[in-house]
């Protein structure tokens, strides 16, 4: 093979690696969003009725659709303009390494710990409280328009900090490793038409910024006292401390550190089958 060849080739794979890319993007974000799944739904209908009217020989629905089909784009990025932005937002946020896999084991248990505590004192005293843990994807927009405090993270200050007659309890904290960042946060709430009325503000903000990055969103119900995860847009609702603790040590752990422990668990069965 020549250099030519190789250099071909190598680019040829670059091409269908991007292709496929960005279309894991948008099918990870499609399943997320009502707009975006009814319009592929509309496409697959568009694609369908094409090929219908193409075996059928139907000359004025196919010369309609070829407008549509020509046209069909321009009008997808005027009318889903938010949805694309919220997409490039995304890449754009995008983090090669976040601060949470710095953290060793005990800072990490520590972080768990703090955070676990103080939602058994908010829920104990019905107080509402919203936490955003930072993880991959940056939350400096949401940093730079609020209140910033960049402190250890400790059970007691984040009780204080939403105590109802503290200036900030009606936002967000936001978490960064073993940090609180910044209080008084606002973040954008879901428009998933499948979310239950009886879910208040705190709730379709968790879910909201969890829909557009891979944060974990800590939430205690004022009305209820009930304590909630929100990761990927999805909202795990009435957990026990149990549970939260458990989720929050699996979501937090590096995924190199969980295949490290399976090669790790693999090689000590191979051990006790040869000592068998």
């Amino acid at each position: 093979m020549t250099f030519d060849t190789i250099t071909n080739l190598i680019t040829k794979l670059i091409d269908v690696l991007l292709v496929w890319l960005v279309f894991y993007y948008i099918l990870k974000h499609l399943r997320k969003n009502v707009k975006m799944v009814l319009l592929f739904k509309g496409l697959l209908f568009v694609i369908a009725l094409k090929i219908i009217s193409d075996l059928l020989d139907l000359v004025t629905i196919g010369y309609l659709l070829d407008y549509v089909i020509t046209w069909g784009p321009l009008a997808i990025i005027v009318i889903f303009q938010p949805e694309i932005r919220n997409v490039l937002e995304y890449l754009g946020r995008s983090q090669l390494l976040g601060r949470h896999k710095v953290l060793t084991v005990d800072e990490r248990e520590r972080v768990v710990y703090e955070i676990v505590n103080a939602m058994e004192a908010l829920k104990k005293d019905r107080i509402g409280a919203l936490m955003v843990i930072e993880r991959d994807n940056s939350l400096t927009e949401y940093i730079q328009k609020s209140k910033k405090i960049y402190a250890d993270i400790s059970s007691d200050l984040l009780v204080s900090i939403f105590f109802p007659n503290n200036p900030l309890h009606d936002g967000g904290v936001i978490i960064q490793g073993d940090k609180i960042t910044s209080a008084g946060a606002v973040f954008p709430t879901s428009d998933n038409l499948k979310i239950s009325k009886r879910l208040g503000t705190r709730h379709r903000a968790a879910l909201g910024i969890s829909e557009t990055g891979d944060s974990i969103s800590l939430i205690v119900s004022e009305e209820t006292g009930r304590l909630s995860i929100a990761i990927g847009g999805e909202l795990n609702y009435n957990l026990t401390l149990d549970e939260v603790k458990m989720i929050l040590l699996e979501e937090l752990r590096p995924k190199n550190s969980i295949l490290l422990e399976d090669e790790e668990a693999g090689e000590e069965d191979d051990s006790n089958e040869e000592i068998a």
